[in-house]
């Protein structure tokens, strides 16, 4: 969880740190005639691809492990109620014997 609050943070980083810029010449002639020319631009951050693939493959890790570990403890809390089933199958066949058996 706290690799997924990293990595949307650098997201909104990222997502804010782009620039818009935007220009204006403004040229007068010798009759009085103006024109303008505008000029738009954005500029956006480097991003490091290294990074970012290194972030992903955690997030993947992370998840894999999370995943192993559920599937154990499934598998762990089956084997104890299988168990657990068994031992109350004995008691119960222990109280319904009766004495000719």
């Amino acid at each position: 969880m706290k690799k997924v609050i990293i990595l949307a943070a650098a997201l909104t980083l990222l997502t804010v740190s782009c620039m818009k810029k935007t220009e204006t010449e403004t040229t007068v002639d010798s009759a009085g005639n103006s024109s303008s020319t505008t000029t738009e631009s954005t500029t956006y951050p480097a991003v490091d691809t290294a990074a970012t693939a290194e972030a992903a493959q955690n997030v993947s890790d992370a998840t894999t492990a999370a995943a192993e570990k559920t599937k154990e403890a499934a598998r762990d809390a089956a084997h104890a109620t299988g168990t657990a089933l068994e031992k109350a199958g004995q008691k119960i066949q222990e109280k319904t014997k009766t004495d000719g058996q």
